[in-house]
Order: C-alpha cells, then structure tokens, then sequence
C-alpha cells in the first residue's frame, strides 16, 4: 500500500487523497486479485489478475477478460463529448457517470465516481476540459509517467 501512497504523491496527489486512493484501490482489489482466500494484511495487488477486479457501472472499455475495447473508448466520446468532440467537461464526465449506473451497484458507482473524478482531477487542462488523449493515455497505462514528468517539473519551477 506504500508503493501506492508514493505514486499517487509522484502524479501529483496530495497527501489526503494519496492515502484514501492507497486505502480504496488496495481494500478494493487485493482481496479480488490475489490467489486464494486468506487475506494478506499489506493488501497486495496481484496485476497479473487485475481484470479480477472490474466493476459494474463502468464504460466497458476494458471487457471481463482485462483487454481493450476500442470500440467501447470511442463510444464515450461520441455519446458525451457535446461540447468539444476530443474532451469531456465536468458536466459531461457527470452524464457519463450517470448513463453507466447499474440498478443496485453501489459498490461499481462508488469505484467508478472515485476513479473518473480523480482522472478529472489530476488530467484535466486550465480550461477544465478531460481530454481524449489524457484518458486513452490511462487505458494504455502511459499517463502515470506523464504526469510524473509534469509534477516534477512544476516542482522544480518552484
């Protein structure tokens, strides 16, 4: 859970929520993707199985199976992104938060709230607009570094 704290502080996050995200994403998974049931009090992410861990309530961007649906990417740009066809602002992150609720996941609304609004968060622009790039860049796991870079450079400005 450490290693969580640390990266969430390299992209940017605060200290507050650096800790709340290391809680929730590692109660939330540990338990789904580690191999059989005992629990482990460090509360281990096994990446190997982390399609283990889908959610309801989420854009199906990724299928069951963890692979990448292209199709399903694009669809949520065309359905939600009135305003300017690239990105989404809050209002429209909103609307897509909303039409993927399932009846009675509470548990997928809260993971998919907590994972969205905190891309928003960390990758929207000055102009607070989340763009397509910025959130295909979560999908194929090359934001992190990037807002790495962007994060240590505004600290060495200062």
């Amino acid at each position: 859970m450490c290693v969580c704290v640390t990266g969430c502080r390299a992209i940017g996050c605060g200290y507050a929520l650096s800790t709340f995200a290391a809680f929730f994403f590692n109660t939330g998974l540990s338990g789904k993707t580690r191999p059989g049931k005992l629990p482990n009090p460090l509360l281990p992410i096994e990446i190997k199985n982390i399609h283990l861990g889908k959610h309801g309530s989420d854009t199906d961007a990724y299928d069951n199976e963890g692979r990448f649906v292209p199709s399903k990417f694009e669809e949520i740009f065309k359905k939600h992104a009135h305003t300017y066809p690239d990105a989404l602002t809050a209002d429209e992150l909103n609307e897509l938060l909303k039409a993927n609720r399932e009846p009675k996941d509470f548990a997928g609304r809260i993971a998919a709230q907590f994972e969205w609004k905190t891309l928003y968060l960390l990758a929207k622009d000055e102009n607070g607009l989340l763009h397509k790039d910025r959130v295909r860049a979560v999908f194929d796991g090359t934001l992190f570094q990037q807002l790495e870079k962007e994060n240590s450079a505004s600290k060495r400005k200062m």
